[in-house]
């Protein structure tokens, strides 16, 4: 964890309390704490700092539960990478979904935060035109992922070609992308460790649809948002499923309640100002959708595509 996040965190067990974290660090390499711990004086819980890794979730000796184990695994591991950097890996089937993405954020930032970034594709492009981006998932398999490609700028990895056959794939990161002020952490979207408007340029990608209080994350980008001259990417397939949130907690998909129809139009009042849940309001500028993919093997994809917004304020 490099040194310089550690006067932005606040403890994500105390939130809504903001109660700042004392880092103890054990063992750092130019910056970059590589053992210690941040503790809470409020809680007076510590969360650990282990090969780099910070691990900041609500309760850090928890390890993953349901659903969440699969993206422990390294196959999963190999298919995200995929989806993310097949393009610089030199594979004909890559999409672009990524750089479209990065594109709808036009435009320098001070700051950036990438929720659920996954093996990190966007917070490195978010990296060449941010002063600090940061990227954060509950995968700690993604996260360590993610941190050794900033590190070594470049990473092995294999799919199924058919069968028991494998491709290997090893990405590069362009000479010119900057990894130095990139970093990674492992948080939950539903408690952002990080201090009320932190960032200036904020994104969800493909995450409002998995977790379990789908509000409760709008409220956190809000949270950790700008109150002037910030944006905000929000882009989801709105794949609803009571396997990740009950139906009435959805945020779109059902025919009555609260928030009845569409997902993106539900999204869109609610950051605008319904119920004045988020304040103050945000600005609807662009939108749009991305076809992206994920391959299982050689003849093999899932295409999906996400709808999106960048809202401004």
């Amino acid at each position: 964890m490099k040194r310089s996040i550690a006067p932005l965190l606040v403890c994500p067990a105390c939130l809504p309390k903001e109660r700042p974290l004392e880092l103890t660090a054990t063992a750092e390499a130019d910056g970059d704490i590589t053992a210690g711990h941040l503790s809470c004086k409020g809680c007076r819980r510590r969360f650990p700092i282990r090969d780099g890794i910070a691990v900041l979730l609500p309760d850090p000796d928890t390890g993953p539960s349901g659903g969440q184990w699969k993206y422990e695994e390294q196959g999963t591991l190999a298919t995200y990478l995929w989806s993310h950097f097949a393009d610089l890996a030199g594979d004909p089937e890559a999409g672009d979904a990524y750089a479209s993405w990065a594109s709808a954020l036009a435009g320098n930032a001070e700051t950036s935060l990438d929720a659920g970034c996954a093996v990190g594709r966007l917070t490195f492009e978010l990296g060449q035109r941010s002063g600090l981006a940061v990227g954060f998932d509950l995968s700690l398999t993604f996260i360590r992922a993610a941190r050794q490609l900033a590190r070594e700028r470049q990473i092995r990895f294999s799919l199924p070609r058919e069968g028991n056959l494998r491709d290997e794939f090893r990405l590069t990161l362009p000479d010119c992308w900057r990894t130095d002020e990139v970093e990674f952490v492992v948080a939950d979207a539903l408690a952002i460790p990080f201090a009320r408007e932190t960032f200036d340029r904020t994104a969800s990608l493909n995450l409002i649809d998995r977790v379990s209080y789908p509000l409760a994350h709008l409220y956190e980008m809000n949270r950790v948002a700008r109150l002037s001259g910030a944006s905000f990417l929000l882009s989801d397939p709105f794949s609803w499923s009571t396997a990740n949130a009950p139906e009435e907690k959805w945020l779109g998909g059902t025919e009555s309640g609260p928030y009845s129809g569409r997902g993106m139009d539900n999204v869109k009042a609610i950051l605008g100002g319904k119920e004045a849940i988020i304040a103050p309001p945000w600005t609807v500028a662009r939108e749009g959708s991305v076809w992206w993919k994920i391959r299982s093997h050689r003849n093999h994809f899932e295409l999906i595509r996400s709808e999106f917004l960048v809202a401004e304020r």
